[in-house]
């Protein structure tokens, strides 16, 4: 004689069954594109304080925030020059996170602000950005403008009708592959619309080591490219060692967010590993 089963207990049984099985297919240990990942974004800016956050800023010491160019004000982190009395001086910086990163995605949102300090470079105009595979920020010279680094390009549109891409690349001390070929050009334009004035963009970037990094905006991918590495005709600007290393992929480094001479603000900054 059989007993009869409670419907409800079946049905938890089965709701159990499907939500492990939802739980499974989500946590995947070795990500490759397109596959599902369990979401544990971290936020890399705690909207307080630069906790966690140390500038690298060229003349300066790793750790000298210059007339505090780089500060927390209403929640975002803002590169402000109002304490350089009118001069810049090419003291381009460099806000380091304190943790190197390989497997990755990045999301950040930017927007530029104000207007550009006086002495600035026509090229730093409305112009940032997002270095990623970066040098340790302790082994920089203390006159060096740039960490050996893949930049993710952030611009902004100065004159009305006239295109000019963001999230495009910058490669300080490297060479990236894209469609096959070696890319020895400095920066590669993306192919994303353009943003004028003050709104905020939402940028995100997803690393996979040396093989493969992709950039979005607004979610809408704009641009492509793998095996990040040691190379490019300005190897001189950095340290002799790296010399040894040309053509040698870079599978990880430090995250560092950009002063150029034109005021932006950064929030949301987060982080998933994959």
């Amino acid at each position: 004689m059989f007993k009869r089963i409670n419907p409800t207990v079946i049905a938890l049984v089965l709701l159990l069954i499907v939500s492990c099985k939802k739980k499974t297919e989500a946590e995947v240990s070795d990500l490759e594109v397109g596959e599902k990942v369990s979401e544990n974004w971290i936020s890399l800016f705690n909207g307080k304080d630069l906790d966690g956050w140390r500038p690298k800023i060229k003349g300066h010491d790793f750790g000298d925030n210059l007339h505090n160019t780089f500060r927390v004000e209403d929640g975002v982190i803002k590169v402000s020059y109002d304490g350089y009395d009118g001069k810049f001086n090419d003291a381009f910086g460099h806000l380091f996170y304190k943790t190197p990163f390989s497997k990755y995605i990045l999301k950040i949102q930017y927007r530029f602000t104000g207007d550009q300090i006086a002495d600035g470079a026509g090229w730093a105009t409305r112009n940032s950005g997002v270095m990623i595979h970066s040098e340790n920020p302790k082994n920089m010279a203390k006159d060096q403008s740039f960490p050996l680094s893949i930049e993710v390009q952030m611009l902004g549109g100065i004159t009305e009708g006239v295109s000019r891409s963001t999230a495009n690349l910058c490669t300080p001390g490297t060479n990236v592959i894209m469609d096959g070929r070696l890319i020895t050009e400095h920066c590669t334009n993306s192919n994303s619309e353009t943003y004028y004035g003050d709104q905020w963009v939402n940028l995100e970037v997803e690393v996979h080591s040396d093989s493969l990094i992709i950039h979005k905006i607004n979610g809408k991918e704009v641009l492509r490219y793998s095996k990040p590495q040691y190379g490019g005709a300005d190897m001189d600007d950095y340290s002799p060692a790296y010399k040894d290393k040309i053509g040698q992929t870079i599978k990880g480094g430090y995250i560092s967010l950009q002063s150029e001479s034109h005021p932006v603000e950064f929030r949301n900054i987060e982080l998933l590993e994959l």
